[in-house]
């Protein structure tokens, strides 16, 4: 059984989703909110497995969302639900634990397929989504920045697991040291959190 949460500001956009899965055996409705906060605190003392999330709510944006959802709850599959479908808004949702990402006109069945699909550890993207954040990779003039071989050090073993502590010990260097190399990390990389920092670094093969 899949627990679905839904964060989206439009009450008719939750009363149509839930129209639409009500009768899926294996989808269960978890709960809703309409911002931001409202989301945070029900998972106080909720939980579910997949929340659907609008990018843009009142109180915060659904990228900010995103990030603060996977740094204190990373076992929660966050799917991405907007009407935009530009290529910098999919991206910035992916880097910051997104595990997919659909439009509000995808069908029925486009949904259901991608609800299925995240729960089960795969990445999703809807196919005008899909198109559209291709497109922006090859347009984009981003680059990846080059990583110091100390800084290529300290995020392996990062991706490994080890605090900043016990990297530290393991590169005979103060503690201070690898929390200054994980915060230039985040800044070169333009994330927001370890979960991010680890993602971004697989997708872009730099270890």
């Amino acid at each position: 059984m899949i627990r679905l949460f839904i964060v989206d500001d439009h009450p008719v956009v939750i009363e149509g989703i839930q129209s639409i899965l009500q009768h899926e055996k294996d989808i269960q409705w978890a709960g809703q909110a309409m911002n931001a906060n409202s989301c945070l605190g029900f998972f106080v003392n909720h939980t579910a497995d997949v929340v659907l999330m609008d990018i843009h709510l009142p109180d915060m944006s659904g990228v900010e969302l995103c990030a603060i959802m996977k740094e204190k709850y990373p076992a929660v599959i966050i799917l991405g639900l907007s009407t935009s479908n530009q290529g910098l808004d999919i991206k910035k949702m992916v880097e910051n634990g997104a595990s997919g990402y659909i439009l509000k006109n995808s069908s029925k069945e486009e949904m259901i397929r991608a609800i299925h699909a995240v729960s089960e550890g795969h990445m999703f993207f809807s196919g005008e989504v899909g198109l559209a954040l291709k497109e922006y990779q090859k347009t984009s003039s981003s680059s990846i920045p080059v990583l110091s071989k100390r800084e290529k050090e300290i995020l392996l073993l990062i991706t490994e697991g080890l605090t900043n502590a016990e990297i530290a010990e393991k590169l005979f260097v103060s503690h201070f040291t690898v929390e200054t190399h994980r915060k230039n990390l985040l800044a070169k990389l333009n994330v927001k959190n370890t979960a991010s920092l680890v993602r971004v670094a697989i997708q872009e093969k730099l270890l």
